[in-house]
């Protein structure tokens, strides 16, 4: 019986914790369902959009546990694996890890906006970093990378331009000032959660990295980069946290 009594209780916890932690999260009306909020929550929050049908599962079991409004009259037992999947995802919802937390032991190699483009391709060819920040004057201007690189070559190469000259006279800065039709990277405090930063690279298919500096700001000089190599690893980290 205590048993019995023990995994309601657990569960109840956990889904009221939840509960709470989305209507906070997102402003939700007290007077929307649960149902509702976990659909309202999926375009926004990266563990909701995972755990979207265990959550609308877990609202109907919630009410198969408890009659009525009387949470101490339990009419039945969720299983043990219902309990603790329940409680993952009331853990990650409530105390998200952080995602500086996951890259703690990576350095992060910046240049400045002078830097010809010859010695940024030398640099992301020779070095293990594929998303280089290029500052001025303190602020961030752009994220140097491949795909950046691809562009600029590529329109080169179309106005018949001797690639050897273009970048040896031009600089990182005029590459970056290039117009593109999006956005590639993101800049983040270091109190964002992986939870956000995953949510960032979904809402962006063109998204290459995320920056990390102390408050989320252009002039500060970051203490951490993920990129899209990395949404994987971030991943498994949400899985066994």
């Amino acid at each position: 019986m205590n048993k019995v009594q023990t995994n309601a209780k657990r569960f109840i916890s956990a889904y009221n914790s939840i509960d709470y932690a989305i209507r906070v999260q997102h402003n939700f009306k007290r007077s929307m369902s649960f149902s509702e909020i976990v659909r309202k929550a999926v375009p926004i929050n990266f563990i909701v959009r995972k755990y979207e049908d265990d959550l609308v599962d877990y609202g109907r079991l919630r009410n198969a546990i408890i009659h009525n409004s009387n949470e101490n009259f339990v009419i039945a037992e969720p299983h043990d694996d219902v309990v603790e999947k329940i409680e993952h995802i009331a853990e990650l919802l409530t105390t998200p890890p952080k995602a500086i937390d996951a890259i703690m032991d990576r350095n992060v190699l910046c240049v400045q906006n002078d830097v010809s483009f010859r010695d940024v391709i030398k640099l992301i060819a020779t070095s293990e970093y594929s998303n280089i920040p290029v500052y001025k004057s303190g602020g961030l201007i752009g994220v140097a990378n491949g795909q950046r690189i691809l562009d600029s070559l590529g329109r080169q190469i179309v106005k018949s331009e001797n690639i050897d000259s273009y970048i040896n006279r031009t600089t990182i800065e005029e590459v970056l000032l290039e117009p593109v039709p999006y956005k590639n990277y993101e800049v983040v405090s270091k109190d964002a959660t992986i939870e956000q930063v995953l949510n960032l690279f979904n809402r962006n298919r063109k998204l290459l990295s995320v920056l990390i500096t102390k408050s989320g700001t252009l002039n500060e000089t970051p203490i951490g980069i993920i990129t899209t190599s990395d949404v994987i690893f971030l991943n498994d980290i949400l899985e066994n946290y």
